[in-house]
């Protein structure tokens, strides 16, 4: 395999090359659990479990290590508990289980691991610790920050220069900070919320060192890859790459950013009928009503359908086309269930594409050449074509995701066996109508159909059907 990966710190695509083959190390960042995610909190996990099903594949189940924190202490926590006068962990539990349930409707792998914050508070105040020992960070009024004229390299990640920053910064947003852009490593926590004990006096941590922390705890440095959403990259990714290396006197080190993580990938926005989701607008579409109201597979394929880099408009038509595109794979599939798949391995064209940068769209297009292949082979009668392009068709799906139900669940999902029968039996009826030329009566069965909620389907081999959402 040649996998290339778009680094964000170099700009460029790199051929990746683990620090360790033996030991393949990955970290997203997970959700903040205060309630149910939006769509939009849906692509990260959706693009990287892609990725790690790649690198299982090339390295090994048991040599990839894929870790996705959650996040659950943090202000909008603090303020949904009040709220309700519950306890925090009464709110991240049930949000967690919420999140987790939803991703497994995207048929979304489980990490290998899922640090939480609460678990991690020791292994936070030793980082802090450190910095402030290694003259990168400072305690003033009860706060400790991180000191960013300590680090030279501060804003390599994402492109900004640290002079020009301070130059340019009009407010003081707090008084004891030594400059604008020096950033909270611990707070003391108001009445009534959360806290610990530290060095520092009680107070909980601040957002950015807590991954950090949770990264070098769990996964140890550097690791391997680290992604998350693009709107990650300022500031909170370039300050986890500021607390990672300084707390181990990297800072002005020549390759410091390396020392924290070898690549970094970042996936794009998602907008909503064009326009960003806002509270204010009232576009936001939470990612658990979308999966009760459509196949998870259905979502997961349009999160993929444009490249991972790139934005990606969320609109109706978006989720009709992703519908008819699965329709029209799992079709070839149904028409091929009598044939034995010959083989377990994903086409060469597929991982071509899967391979250059994780090019979803790319790779889709093969799916659909998988799946042409399957019909002409059918009509020619060609049974090791039609199992060779059939294995090749499920093992590609199987690494972005999909593809992972039979035919029949895919096409009758939620009927039961007494919808199943009646279906049927007028689908037979129809066909009988139309040999017959008795279009009055097929279009009477259609109708009776539709009122059952049943789209028919008619293709070069006769009529499939399946529910409406």
């Amino acid at each position: 395999m040649t996998l290339s990966l778009y680094d964000t710190l170099h700009r460029e695509k790199r051929v990746f090359s683990p620090r360790d083959p033996s030991r393949v190390t990955l970290y997203v960042c997970g959700p903040t659990v205060y309630d149910y995610a939006h769509i939009g909190n849906a692509r990260p996990p959706v693009v990287f479990d892609v990725l790690v099903r790649l690198l299982r594949r090339e390295y090994g189940a048991d040599s990839v290590i894929y870790a996705r924190n959650v996040t659950d202490v943090d202000d909008k926590i603090n303020a949904k508990a009040a709220r309700e006068g519950v306890p925090i962990g009464e709110v991240t539990a049930r949000y967690e289980a919420a999140y987790l349930a939803d991703m497994g409707l995207l048929n979304v792998s489980a990490p290998d691991l899922a640090p939480h914050v609460t678990d991690h508070i020791e292994a936070i105040v030793a980082q802090i610790a450190a910095i402030v020992d290694q003259g990168c960070g400072y305690v003033a009024e009860g706060h400790v920050l991180f000191d960013v004229s300590s680090y030279p390299a501060y804003g390599a990640l994402s492109g900004r220069n640290l002079d020009d920053m301070i130059a340019g910064a009009r407010v003081e947003v707090a008084p004891y900070k030594r400059n604008a852009h020096d950033f909270v490593l611990w707070k003391p926590s108001k009445e009534g919320e959360p806290s610990w004990p530290s060095p520092w006096g009680e107070g909980r941590p601040g957002w950015h060192i807590e991954c950090s922390a949770m990264i070098e705890a769990e996964l140890g440095l550097p690791i391997d890859i680290h992604g998350g959403g693009i709107d990650l990259v300022f500031p909170h990714h370039e300050n986890e790459i500021a607390q990672g290396v300084c707390a181990h006197g990297h800072a002005h080190a020549a390759t410091a950013p390396a020392e924290y993580s070898r690549y970094w990938m970042h996936n794009g926005f998602l907008t909503v009928d064009a326009e960003k989701m806002s509270k204010s607008i009232g576009n936001v579409l939470l990612l658990h009503d979308l999966v009760q109201a459509m196949p998870g597979e259905v979502v997961r394929w349009a999160l993929l359908s444009a490249h991972y880099r790139q934005p990606l408009d969320w609109n109706q038509s978006l989720l009709d086309q992703s519908r008819k595109n699965l329709d029209r794979l799992y079709g070839a599939l149904r028409r091929a269930e009598g044939v034995e798949a010959l083989g377990d391995m994903p086409s060469p064209e597929f991982l071509e594409a899967i391979e250059d940068d994780l090019n979803t769209p790319g790779a889709m297009s093969k799916l659909f050449a998988l799946s042409s292949e399957i019909e002409r082979a059918m009509t020619a009668g060609d049974t090791r074509a039609v199992g060779i392009a059939k294995a090749e068709l499920i093992a590609s799906g199987a690494i972005l995701g999909v593809l992972q139900s039979t035919p029949d669940q895919w096409f009758e999902g939620g009927a039961d066996d007494t919808l199943k029968t009646e279906v049927e039996a007028l689908l037979a009826e129809r066909i009988e109508a139309r040999a017959a030329k008795n279009w009055a009566e097929a279009d009477r069965i259609r109708d009776r159909l539709t009122a059952l909620n049943v789209v028919v389907m008619d293709g070069p081999t006769g009529a499939t059907w399946r529910l409406k959402e």
